[in-house]
């Protein structure tokens, strides 16, 4: 019988030729993918290359760089040998040939973008370096002598710093638009700190010391044979070179997420300690006490906020509620009234609103400038305020009529206003690295504070002193500087406007100083900065007595107590606090410089430096005497219970002159050794 189903079998060559198929299409799929591999391959060796050429340009740059450093150290060196110096052998092109000097950032602009002047300050988010911006209007132009920067997917901005940890704190994450605080190569309380890669701001030869690069020269320092034979340099005012591990207890003061360091170089006199520590919800951008010292004011997002000195809770919050809702609006700047009845604050808005602070209802809303507004200062007398603005002009308001008195314009943006004490005189720095001070009464600029004693980067900071006649200004150079006034001395300038001296020029911080104020003493200069660090200065010497790092972000404010002991600092990280400085018990008389440049209401103001074993020293300016002797240099002896024993003068080789009578008490307040409260 015949199979029926026989015929339905697949034949053979069928079969194969399915198979076939099945091959060639795999083997399609595979030269294809293998097309993309070497496609890929070819791009990536052509980036190779490319990166091979870079390498090799970069190698020939430093060869160049390094035979350019060989001949000028072979130039020092010979002229060294031809002076009779003997000169130290070196290894040219060893490790020390590397030191190079740091590069300048930019200033920042007042361009367009989203961010403000003070944004990338206040923070530093990881890939990208701080955006310094504010937002303009947009028929404003950016000021012509911003520097420009390279473009990049981050905002552009000045070199970000090394990453590291700071003292146990963590970085953050981003909060209302500001990133994690910016690292920082300074040292933290504790132990088992590990050595942090230099950074594009922090170059590797940071560890010796100059007191600021741009202060000596940047020539590769000589390698001597051995390393160990020679002293380490000492880190002088740069306080946050100095290790905490490495200094005795005397030499620091420690809290739970804070820390302070005093200068090993000259004589402890301060200690400080934390009185209260402030939440907010958002950046502080600056804060203030009241006149009376009771109150203390911070400006953040969308509000001002009022604190009680004494138990640091908030009083009052105040908010404008016809403001929309929607994006941020930080308060710049904040100030009491003399007499504690109103604040005024200063907005991204354009808007200056004076508040009622015991009704919290708005007095007036002073409106005109055309961007963002900066700062603000009381007049004495309580009546005038005056206002700085991105938009180049200070404005001097009228409280009582609700009015604008003067619009003084300059050629770039202001960040900072401050009225003397007496209210004659407004001065305000600028972008464009000057200071300049003008006459309230009559609007006409009577002084201008720049090169070549100036700033070389823009000033974000400007205070007078208690006295009236002298300013300190801090400026993104990371420089501080004390000038003399020429005419609140009665004094008139010898080429036009531009009088005032630099009487010192304060180096120390790491990065841009964005707040300086004097103690109402005037004893002290502080400062606050990028480098997260506040620093008190003594004025006559220039030294720094004191760094107190208790941030996690950039110190953007800082304001002294007008009655007693206590500052304030607020930082990008979302804090204000509250400090007590207070003076060290001393055993013995420490030696001393007095003068009464740096006086509000006394006529001597002291500064202490390194220990006399038997007495002080001290050095006086006296305007009490007879103008002739304003600049006498006069010697002062005390003894233990701080009573004056003997006082010479040197204004002539061979006279001696007593000013004050045997006996006498210095300042008439308290023995010197009574360090409590000066």
């Amino acid at each position: 019988m015949y199979n029926t189903h026989r015929g339905m079998v697949p034949a053979p060559n069928s079969r194969l030729t399915e198979l076939l198929d099945q091959l060639r299409q795999e083997f399609e799929s595979q030269s294809r993918s293998t097309g993309e591999f070497e496609h890929q391959l070819t791009g990536q060796l052509q980036e190779m290359e490319m990166i091979r050429q870079k390498v090799f340009q970069l190698e020939q740059a430093q060869v160049k760089i390094k035979q350019d450093y060989e001949t000028e150290i072979r130039m020092l060196r010979h002229e060294l040998e031809s002076r009779g110096v003997q000169t130290i052998p070196s290894h040219i092109g060893g490790p020390a040939a590397a030191h190079t000097a740091p590069t300048q950032a930019p200033p920042p602009a007042l361009g367009h973008g989203p961010s403000n002047l003070f944004g990338g300050i206040m923070t530093n988010p990881p890939g990208s370096g701080p955006g310094l911006a504010p937002p303009p209007p947009q028929d404003q132009q950016p000021p012509q002598h911003a520097l420009q920067q390279p473009a990049s997917a981050a905002q552009p901005g000045a070199p970000q710093p090394p990453q590291s940890s700071f003292g146990g704190y963590q970085a953050g994450a981003a909060v209302n638009g500001y990133g994690p605080p910016p690292p920082t190569a300074s040292p933290g309380p504790g132990k088992g700190r590990g050595r942090v890669p230099p950074g594009p701001a922090t170059p590797q030869q940071q560890h010796i010391a100059y007191p600021d690069p741009r202060a000596s020269p940047q020539i590769p320092r000589p390698t001597p044979p051995n390393q160990t034979s020679l002293p380490r340099e000492r880190p002088g005012n740069m306080l946050a070179n100095w290790n905490p591990d490495e200094l005795p207890a005397s030499q620091k003061r420690e809290g739970p997420d804070w820390y302070a360091v005093f200068n090993p170089e000259v004589q402890r006199v301060l200690d400080v300690e934390l009185v209260h520590h402030l939440n907010h919800d958002s950046v502080v951008c600056c804060v203030r006490f009241s006149r009376d010292g009771k109150y203390l004011a911070t400006g953040c997002n969308r509000s001002a906020q009022i604190f009680d000195v004494t138990t640091g809770q908030n009083v009052a919050t105040l908010q404008d509620e016809n403001v929309d809702k929607d994006g941020d609006l930080y308060i710049r700047s904040v100030c009491f009234s003399p007499d504690g009845k109103y604040l005024a604050t200063g907005a991204e808005d354009k808007q200056i609103r004076v508040w009622d602070i015991n009704a919290r209802t708005i007095k007036h809303i002073f409106s005109g400038h055309e961007q963002d507004i900066y700062s603000l200062d009381f007049a004495g007398n309580g009546r005038y305020i005056a206002s700085g603005s991105g938009d180049k002009t200070v404005r001097l308001w009228d409280i009582l009529d609700g009015k604008l008195v003067y619009t003084l314009s300059i050629e770039d943006g202001v960040t900072t206003v401050a009225m003397s004490p007496d209210g004659h005189y407004v001065a305000a720095g600028s972008l464009d690295k000057s200071v300049r001070v003008w006459d309230t009464t009559t609007g006409y600029l009577v002084e201008r504070l720049e090169n070549p004693d100036g700033h070389k980067d823009s000033v974000y900071s400007v205070a007078f002193a208690p006295n009236g006649r002298d300013l300190v200004s801090g400026s993104l150079d990371k420089t501080i500087k004390l000038w003399e006034l020429t005419v609140p001395r009665g004094m008139h300038p010898h080429s036009g406007v531009k009088g005032g001296k630099c009487l010192r020029t304060f180096e120390g911080h790491k990065d841009f100083v964005l707040s300086v104020c004097l103690t109402p003493d005037g004893a002290w200069v502080m400062s606050g900065s990028k480098d997260r660090g506040v620093q008190f200065w003594d004025p006559v010497t220039g030294n720094a007595q004191m760094m107190l790092q208790g941030h996690k972000n950039s110190v953007i404010s800082v304001a002294p107590s007008p009655t007693g002991n206590l500052f304030a600092t607020g930082s990008g990280d979302m804090r204000a606090r509250i400090w007590r400085k207070q003076f060290v018990k001393t055993s013995r008389i420490p030696a001393g410089t007095i003068t009464d440049r740096y006086l509000s209401c006394q006529s001597t103001a002291v500064t202490f430096s390194d220990p006399s074993s038997d007495g002080a020293k001290a050095t006086r300016s006296d305007r009490h005497e007879t103008n002739h002797l304003r600049e006498t240099t006069a010697q002062w002896c005390f003894n233990f219970q701080g009573v004056l024993f003997q006082q010479r003068t040197h204004s002539s080789p061979s006279k001696e002159k007593q000013i004050a009578p045997a006996g006498s008490r210095c300042g008439g307040k308290h023995p010197l050794s009574e360090t409590s409260d000066w």
